[in-house]
């Protein structure tokens, strides 16, 4: 008797020529070289946010967040949120030092 319903290895194959094999039109665009990350590359792609736009996107994500807090009068998740608020700004901060540093290479 024929099974109406592929089997998961059809349905697996299909999926990865459809998501992973590349179209003609993809084909055209890429040229026959290959992309490579090169400081010429690095240089024609800089970085699209600001450092004070991507510190400022923080401040409001968590500023949202304390007065939603401040709101229910929950203390411990102030607390919370005051923490982790500086520690991700921190984060940030050291993440684009680096990236600034690489920019300048």
């Amino acid at each position: 008797m024929d099974n109406p319903f592929p089997s998961r290895r059809n349905l697996l194959k299909a999926a990865e020529r459809y998501l992973l094999e590349p179209t003609e039109e993809q084909l055209d665009r890429a040229g026959a070289e290959p992309p490579r990350l090169t400081p010429q590359a690095l240089k024609k792609d800089s970085m699209s946010r600001t450092r004070e736009r991507i510190l400022a996107n923080l401040d409001d994500m968590y500023r949202e967040a304390f007065e939603r807090a401040k709101a229910t009068g929950d203390e411990s998740q102030m607390a919370t949120l005051d923490f982790a608020y500086r520690r991700e700004q921190l984060y940030f901060e050291i993440l684009l030092d680096v990236r600034d540093a690489l920019e300048r290479r």
